[in-house]
């Protein structure tokens, strides 16, 4: 499911009851009081249904006769959708997110990149050398950000298989927020080797050395996160 816009009021009240679901303030099974909503957020009855139809489309709340509408158990919740994704951020979950994107992302780009040093066409490369060009002039964090994410969606779309491509929401929305992380601090190393590398085997055709670039890749990622940690705890090298 894309993500949801975040413009106006309907997208703000969306905003606001799912991040007091995710944050605990509203706590699985609890029934929404929607009168005391609708009038907390200053929003009509429709305007607030409307916002918990979004909700209920990522399985976060649900509505039943003679209960009203309650929240669901976490299972039931749609944990792919970017929007929940970037809501746990949000709300303080970032650490463990990070560590879960790590693993999600050590599972799908090794294979991802195996498959596009098959699969990959003209079209597809010259994707991938137009995002590390974007990486090499990147001059502050958003640009940088934007060049990662760039890469990483060009790498799902060389696969050609229409699921991986849909992880895309699931990657760039944890990715960013690892990005703006490790870019919100000073680095004194370059990124475009490691991301070449893989474009490189891919450009090949070596599908086993593309797997293994992105391992490496995988394994700087973690470096740098682990080296932000060490920054924010005022550890020395």
């Amino acid at each position: 499911m894309a993500q949801y816009a975040r413009r106006g009021v309907h997208g703000q009240t969306v905003e606001v009851i799912a991040r007091r679901i995710l944050a605990g303030e509203i706590a699985e099974g609890d029934t929404l009081n929607l009168t005391a909503l609708q009038g907390e957020l200053d929003v009509s009855l429709t305007a607030l249904r409307e916002a918990l139809k979004v909700l209920s489309a990522k399985g976060i709340v649900d509505a039943r006769q003679k209960r009203g509408t309650f929240v669901r158990p976490r299972a039931d919740w749609n944990l792919l959708d970017g929007d929940i994704i970037r809501w746990q951020f949000a709300e303080g979950a970032g650490q463990h997110l990070l560590d879960q994107l790590h693993e999600v992302r050590t599972i799908v780009e090794p294979a991802a990149a195996r498959l596009a040093a098959v699969r990959a066409t003209e079209t597809d490369l010259a994707a991938l050398d137009t995002a590390l060009d974007e990486m090499a002039a990147a001059t502050d964090p958003v640009a940088a950000v934007g060049a990662d994410l760039t890469f990483h969606r060009a790498l799902l779309a060389a696969t050609h298989n229409e699921l991986l491509e849909r992880m895309e929401v699931v990657m760039e929305t944890g990715l960013a927020e690892r990005d703006r992380l490790v870019h919100g601090v000073a680095q004194d190393d370059d990124p475009v080797p490691s991301h070449r590398a893989v474009v490189e085997a891919i450009r090949r055709g070596d599908d086993a050395a593309a797997e293994q670039a992105m391992r490496d890749l995988l394994d700087k990622a973690v470096r740098d996160v682990q080296k932000v940690r060490r920054h924010g705890r005022g550890d020395s090298e």
